[in-house]
Formats: structure tokens, sequence, C-alpha cells
């Protein structure tokens, strides 16, 4: 199994799908991340119609005035030359005849002397021929007639095979205007193909449009910018063999290609000082020769112009940086080449670390296969690193680490297959804390089982001895008696729990935390909380009795076991939680906390049921609930309103019930409105029905606070919440 795995990741390998490319791509992205290039100079400026310019000049397209004054301000600064990022494919509207036409209402002498002015396209094409530009054009994906071909053609020459065989090519192009591409120095293309992953890493050098041969922005500006020759300028060098092109030729520098004459770009980190905003060209402020032997490159960082693209260090890099960097890369010399044995080195080390798994797992076990293959990808990522630092050279070690890895996974998983079964294995996790009946579902239905945590709407019940430790003096002599009445408590209790499709969380001392829904779907899960809060109580009075006969038998004292619960629903996150040596499968969040906090004043309002109020919305029409206050438990700002739990169905049907709810109802009422004598007039009613639902402790305590308000009222910014200490 484990070969076979082998065979099928090198044959994905030099299938090498989307997903393969983007992961070895990545991990190039990864270099760059870690140790892009430094710019040691900056050669290019680029001269950027950012927000602040379209802000000050106006929207785009400015009038090509404004562009051919920006153009002989730049010359007179020294630049060596100047290209553009944009393409001006049709006549500028802004020109006076044009514009004239297009207004619209004015008389014939007007129309007149506005065709008599030149236009703006003669204009800007003039500012072009003073120094060297070069005007960018677009490839497109189909022909467009006219705008198939080009004007002016760069001169290209080539040693070794036709090198359009090899080069991107484009169906179309999108160029500027006869007028403006006669007049300019040069012409390219300034588009950029992004990977398949749509992030930006090679540009095509040099590309073809039908027959014709364009160079890329970049490469055009280097040619015309190269102050060593005289004369005329040398045309662009392409050099290919049998396996594509090997290299490119820009006056005196030698620029290294992949197949296809694209050349990689070696990213460095945003640097401001490459930006010149168009607003301070056009505003004349720029000293004579303090762009002297420099490229600039006119372009945008406008998001509504959507020149913006995903390189390895940035999500969103303008174009126009794009064609610096690459410049920049070319000028220094610090050159990303990824050679032709790359695919053959990465396949024989696919090979290598597959077999170096299917061999040392069964020899040498999990761990130590684990620790070595280890050692081994730490070898092969510091190779791969030290080729990148060292020349620059690219070579995946990520699929050959990923693919060993998956052997190595697979050769477990058969090994773990064979010795453990999923039922055992469900069977194991959770017989202590669930009943028989739910491990034979989670059997049957593994699924329904989530491991390492998942968040879920849950229901929480905490129980817990009151005056236990009154209970454990009586046994100071005989621990051990102790031990077995507690056994005798909690084992009905944990009955009950499980019997209403409860997990019991754990035990702590004499208390119990469970929870319904998990890991098995309960979508009753408030309802069988509270049926098996009720039934605890119930069990829990036929142990008193018990006990109270067995006391009287054996002339002991006898005191009766009394509960406090606290039932709260709402989100948590459930799974195994704790640590690598030693996890539960238990629930955490703030819901799982206040259903605690809600136990503990069971206690203080001297009810034996406490439920939130989520609970409380969910089972109202099937139990008993009386609201017994506004409270802000220790540890929460927010205030809850409780409820205690009195009886079931049959309790909550009982015309004495519904007389304790009126009277309960108009005495929260008057309590919370200030009017102290009416609450007491209400809660003296309540008195006449607490008996039988055990409320009088809760109505004494409500007293004693009413009492207490008369003589000492609260602030005036009292909202009725009572903000509770006792945990």
């Amino acid at each position: 199994m484990g070969l076979a795995l082998l065979l099928v990741t090198l044959i994905v390998r030099i299938w090498d799908p989307l997903l393969i490319e983007a992961l070895r791509l990545r991990s190039f992205d990864l270099f760059q991340i870690l140790h892009p290039r430094e710019a040691v100079e900056r050669p290019v400026i680029i001269v950027d119609i950012d927000e602040e310019s379209l802000a000050a000049v106006g929207q785009w397209p400015w009038p090509r005035t404004l562009l051919a004054t920006m153009l002989e301000n730049l010359y007179q600064a020294g630049t060596l030359a100047v290209g553009f990022d944009i393409v001006f494919p049709e006549p500028d509207r802004m020109s006076p005849h044009i514009f004239g036409e297009t207004i619209g209402g004015l008389d014939q002498e007007l129309l007149t002397l506005l065709k008599q002015l030149p236009s703006n396209d003669r204009v800007f094409a003039e500012a072009l021929a003073k120094g060297k530009s070069v005007l960018g054009q677009s490839g497109y994906q189909r022909r467009l007639g006219e705008n198939a071909g080009v004007v002016k053609r760069v001169p290209v020459a080539t040693v070794g095979q036709d090198p359009r065989h090899f080069l991107v090519q484009f169906p179309g192009i999108i160029r500027n205007t006869p007028e403006l591409e006669q007049a300019a120095a040069g012409l390219a293309l300034f588009t950029l193909l992004p990977e398949r992953d749509g992030v930006i890493r090679r540009v095509p050098a040099m590309t073809t449009v039908g027959y014709t041969i364009v160079p890329a922005l970049a490469l055009e500006l280097l040619r015309l910018s190269d102050e060593k020759q005289t004369g005329d300028l040398q045309p662009i060098l392409i050099r290919t063999d049998d396996a594509g092109v090997r290299n490119i030729v820009v006056g005196e520098i030698e620029v290294p290609t992949d197949r296809r004459g694209r050349i990689w770009i070696n990213f460095s980190s945003f640097d401001e000082r490459r930006y010149l905003s168009a607003k301070d060209v056009l505003a004349g402020s720029l000293a004579p020769g303090s762009l002297a032997g420099k490229l600039v490159i006119i372009g945008s960082s406008a998001t509504g112009l959507f020149d913006v693209k995903v390189t390895p260090l940035y999500p969103a890099m303008p174009g126009v940086e794009v064609h610096a960097q690459l410049i920049e890369t070319v000028l220094e010399g610090s050159y990303l080449h990824r050679p032709n044995y790359a695919l053959g080195a990465e396949i024989i080390l696919t090979l290598g670390a597959g077999i170096f798994a299917i061999i040392l797992v069964p020899l040498l076990g999990a761990f130590y296969t684990l620790v070595l293959g280890a050692a081994l990808s730490a070898t092969l990522f510091g190779g791969s690193w030290y080729l990148y630092m060292d020349s620059g050279t690219l070579v995946d070690v990520s699929f050959p680490m990923a693919a060993s890895f998956s052997v190595f996974s697979l050769m477990l998983f058969v090994n773990y297959f064979r010795e453990e079964g999923d039922r055992r294995n469900i069977r194991n996790a959770f017989r202590q804390y669930l009943s028989p009946e739910l491990v034979d579902e989670l059997v049957r239905h593994p699924d329904q089982l989530v491991l390492g945590g998942e968040i879920k709407q849950m229901s929480f019940l905490f129980c817990d001895v009151r005056g236990f430790t009154m209970i454990s003096e009586l046994y100071k002599a005989d621990p051990q008696g102790l031990t077995r009445l507690m056994n005798r408590l909690l084992t009905p209790l944990s009955n009950e729990i499980v019997r209403y499709q409860g997990t019991i969380d754990k035990y702590m001392g004499d208390a119990i935390m469970a929870f319904w829904n998990a890991p098995l779907e309960d979508p009753r899960h408030p309802l069988n909380a509270c049926n098996a809060a009720l039934a605890m109580l119930k069990r829990l009075d036929i142990l008193n009795e018990q006990r109270r006969q067995e006391a009287k038998v054996f002339s002991q004292p006898f005191l009766p076991l009394r509960l406090g619960v606290g039932i709260n629903t709402g989100e948590c996150v459930v799974g195994n939680l704790g640590s690598d040596l030693h996890f539960d499968y238990s629930v955490l969040g703030d819901s799982v906390n206040l259903a605690s906090r809600l136990e503990g004043q069971s206690k203080l309002y001297g009810v034996s049921i406490i439920v939130g109020s989520r609970t409380a919305s969910a089972v109202t029409r099937d139990f008993a609930l009386v609201e017994l206050d506004l409270v802000r438990v220790l540890g929460k700002m927010e205030p809850e309103t409780i409820f205690a739990l009195v009886g079931d169905s049959v309790v909550a049907a009982s015309s004495e019930f519904s007389s304790l709810v009126g009277f309960n109802n108009e005495m929260l009422a008057a309590y919370r409105k200030r009017r102290w004598m009416e609450a007491l007039e209400a809660l003296e009613n309540c008195r006449l029905f607490s008996a039988n639902f055990g409320l009088e402790s809760f109505y004494e305590t409500i007293e004693t606070r009413i009492r207490e308000f008369i003589v000492a009222p609260p602030p005036d910014n009292w909202n009725g919440v009572f903000t509770s200490d006792d945990k």
C-alpha cells in the first residue's frame, strides 16, 4: 500500500495539477517572505497617479496636454527614459475640436477657432518625441481588427530556433493611437500574467502578437536607456535551444529566463522612495537634474483605476511597481531561476523520502521514524534554502516532504487499523460516563462523535449536597461510612441523569456535573435536564426516608440530605479537553459557568432547583416555573433572570400554582418599581401557597430585602438587579 501510494504521488507530480503547482509556488513565496531582496539602489522612479493627484487634478483620464507637461518636466529633471504603464487607444476627448463638437450649442465661428487649435494628442506626441519614451500596449485574448498589429516594430535579433514557438502569445493587442506610437521612441507590452493561483511571480520578457515579437515594458526601457551605445540602439537578442528560450540580451546585460522567456522577479520590500506623486511633477517642483540617470515609469496606485496585483510579498501591489521591481532585479543581477534539472531532482527526492518511510516504519516504529523524518525534512528544507540564498536557485522540497508524510501517515493508519477497531475505541472512551445504550448508539453511528472540540447548544446541570460539612462531622470516626453514604446518594442521582440521556462530566466530592446534547444529538436537552433534576429530588426523598428508618432502628442522629441544583442552557465548547498527559470529554464556556453559579444561588434563595432564562423559555409549557429574581452572579456583568423549578406539567396545570404565579408576578413588578408596600401585600398572598411548592425561604429572603429598602432605599439608578457575591 505504501509503494502504491508513492507511485500515485509520483504520477501526480508529473501531472502537476493546480494544487501541486500552488504548493510549490507558495514554498518559493515563503523564501521571498523570509528573505526579500534588499534594494541597494533605486534606479527606477514611479510617477504615481495616486489618489492625491486625482483629488488635485481631477478624474482620470486627464487631458494629454497635462501628460505632455509631465513629460517635459521629467526630461528637464534628467531622466534616461520614461515609460507608460498606460495605454491611449483613442483620441483625447478633451482636444479642442472634439470638445467643441461634443459639448454642442457653440456657434460656427467658435467651432472654427477650436478646430484651428492643435489637438491634445499632437501636443502629447511632440512631447513624446523630445526624449526617450516608451508607450505601453496591452495584450488581448482575441484579435481586434486593425489593432492586432503594431505601428512600429522594436528591433529583435535571435540566435538559435525561432523563439515564437516558445514565447507567450497574445492573439490581439490594444495599442495607442498611430500618432502617439509614431512619436514614441519605443513600444512595449505592460501586460502582467499571474500564475494559476492569481499571484504575479514571473513576467514575460518577450511576447508574440500575431507574428510580431514585442518586448516587455521593463526590457524596452532598459534598451533605450543604454548610455554606452552610440548611434543606433542595438536590438534585443533572444537566445534559444531545443528546450526553449535560454536568455535574453539587452545591451550588455544577459537576462536568464525560463523556457518560455519569462523572468522570475526577486521582489523587495515596499519603499515609498520609489514613488513620486504625479501632482508634484505637474507642479514643476522637480529640480533640474534631480532624476539624472533614473528610469521613470508612469502608472497608478489609485484604487479606482484597478491596477492592483497580488505578489509573493504583498496581496495588493500596484502593477506599475511590478515593472519597477523587474528592472531592479535585472540591473542588480539578483535573479531567481529554476534550473532544467529541478523536476528530475524533485522526483528523485520524493522517491527517496517515500522509500525511507516505507522501510523504517515497520523497523523502527512510528516515533523514531517521525524523528528521523523530521531531521530529513529539515535537511531538505535547509538545502533548498541554501540554494536560494546562494544563487537564487528555486528547487521545491515541499512536495517530497508532503508525499513522504502521506506515505508515513498511511503506514501508521494501516497499523492502527489492524490493532484497534473503531467500536472498541469508542466503548473504551465513553463507557465510564455514558449509559450502555448511548455507547451502543455511538458504536452504531460513530459519525456523531466529534473529538477535539466543537461549539454546540447544550444544557448543563450542577448539583451539590447542602450542609455536607455537618453531615461529614457525624462520620468523623467512620470515614468508610461517609463513603458508603455518598455512594448511596450519587448512584441513584447518576442513574436518573443517565436515564434522561444525560452525560456525567465529573464527580467533585459531593457534587455532580452533567450535560445534555453531546456527544449524541438530543433536541429535547432542556426538557431532559429538568426531568432529571425533578427525578433526582424524588430519589433523594426515598433515600432520606430509608435513612430516617435506619437511624430510628439504630438510635442514631439523623440529618436529611438536601440538594441544590442549577440548570442552564447555552452555547459552549465540548470535546476532549485537557493536556497531553490527561484529558476529559468535557464542556467549557460561559453558559457552563452560569449553571454552576445558579446551583450556588439555590442556597441563597432557599429553593432546590434554579434554572436560567434560556432553559426556562425552552420548557415553560412543560414545567412549573416561578420567577425568582433578576440577579447578577459572581463573575458576570450581565444580569440573569432566574426561575425556581417546582414541578412538572401536572403541577403547572393546577389552580394553586396559577394563583401563586399571579401573585408572584405582582410582587416582583411592584418590587422592581419601588412600590414596597404593594410588594409586601402581594408577598403575603404568595405565602398562602408557598408551602406547597417549597418557596417559604425564598419569600422570607425577599421580605427581608424589601424591608431593608424601605429603611435605606436603593440608588436612583437601581434597576431591580440583585448582585450576588456568593458562588
